[in-house]
């Protein structure tokens, strides 16, 4: 019997973008596009890549049809691409010794003894291998399109909450990727989202004005508008203020580090100068640190980069994730954010450098993002017990020392 064209064709195809996710070329940058759009997808989900190669497989041969010199040779190409899609898991499932070592060397060895709330022992394995597009979780409710701003659509946010509605809840400000030009509040990081949410946490993903509507400073005064909303609204939806994270990707992840080193500046709140718009820690997903491939040449440069809005200590705990095979953010630009504020910052930096990971990392349930929204959580859940205890330690009479 003659091979079937579909199974062929899903073979290529799924060999074809195991190529780029494994091998990832970063250089130049026609194949960096490449490696990002045919390589993310399987490099994060690897699990289902291997499942559809393994059915398709399996039903060719219940089939008859791998007698043939061109059946042995897809089943050889299928097997190398299972191959790859192997070396893909591994290093996801290896993202949480990477996180852990993060931990351990931006808290120091006795974090865990400052943190005042579990934290999850077991990634959700099934969401992982056969539902990683599955987001929602039934005690997480979603308030949708609620206005910050006179921008329209641009200046509308989500929040995700617990059903049950707890008060004083410690809150997270999430913006999305699309080098300022493109993206939704709806599309990354919402595995971390409905995850926090579920904990107890009033986690808000916010819309932000774009190019050519706006450049730079445009997006950032909305960001400084989010948090003065929150400052100013928070506690409606059960929010404790004062308590508030900054979080982002990509793009966002420059926004929310500048929020994190610009606080209460002026420049970035025209008309609400008076507003508070300071954090207490700031989280920074594959983000664009002056070193980064694919804008064109013709596009208007980025937004100045945080590290040239460093003081000296004057930098909030701040957590990076960067994946080494970035081809869009490179890992050599958040290695030199890192290392300047390390050298400026008081406070903790927390480092995750993902082996294997792509740009857009946060999309999916995957091994990895799952690892890094553990060790999201328990960074914030340290500086929330850091916190306690210095605010514990200062109302103290000094009588009792």
């Amino acid at each position: 019997m003659a091979l079937p064209m579909g199974y062929m064709a899903s073979t290529a195809l799924v060999a074809w973008c195991t190529f780029f996710a494994v091998v990832a070329p970063r250089r130049p940058r026609p194949l960096a596009h490449m490696s990002f759009l045919f390589g993310m997808v399987l490099n994060e989900v690897p699990f289902l890549g291997i499942i559809v190669l393994t059915a398709s497989t399996a039903l060719a041969a219940a089939q008859g049809d791998l007698g043939s010199t061109g059946a042995r040779a897809t089943v050889a190409v299928a097997a190398v691409a299972a191959a790859g899609l192997a070396v893909s898991a591994w290093r996801g499932v290896h993202a949480h010794a990477a996180v852990t070592r993060a931990l351990d060397e931006g808290l120091g060895a006795g974090w865990r003894n400052r943190v005042r709330v579990p934290l999850r022992r077991h990634r959700p394995w099934v969401r992982i291998v056969l539902l990683p597009g599955f987001m929602r979780r039934r005690g997480v409710r979603r308030i949708p399109n609620i206005s910050y701003g006179d921008a329209g659509r641009r200046n509308l946010l989500d929040i995700y909450r617990h059903r049950d509605a707890p008060q004083d809840a410690p809150v997270l400000i999430y913006f999305h990727g699309g080098q300022y030009r493109s993206g939704a509040k709806n599309r990354e990081a919402r595995p971390l989202l409905y995850h926090l949410a579920a904990q107890g946490w009033l986690c808000i993903s916010a819309n932000y004005r774009l190019r050519p509507q706006t450049t730079f400073p445009g997006h950032q005064i909305d960001a400084k508008k989010v948090i003065a909303w929150v400052r100013e609204h928070g506690s409606e939806y059960g929010a404790d203020p004062s308590k508030l994270f900054v979080a982002g990707s990509s793009a966002g992840a420059n926004m929310a580090s500048l929020c994190a080193l610009t606080p209460n500046d002026p420049a970035f709140q025209p008309g609400f100068e008076s507003a508070d718009t300071s954090v207490t820690a700031a989280i920074s997903l594959y983000g664009y640190y002056g070193h980064f491939f694919g804008t064109p040449p013709d596009e208007p440069p980025p937004p100045p980069q945080p590290q040239g809005y460093l003081r000296p200590g004057g930098a909030p705990p701040i957590f990076v994730a960067h994946g080494t095979k970035d081809a869009l953010g490179t890992v050599e630009g958040a290695r030199n954010y890192v290392t300047q504020l390390r050298r400026a910052s008081d406070s903790a930096v927390v480092y995750a450098e993902l082996r294997g990971g792509q740009h857009a990392f946060d999309i999916f349930h995957s091994a990895r993002f799952d690892a890094v929204v553990d060790g999201v959580e328990a960074f914030a859940a340290w500086v929330l017990g850091a916190r306690q205890h210095t605010q514990g330690s200062s109302r103290q009479d000094p009588s009792d020392h």
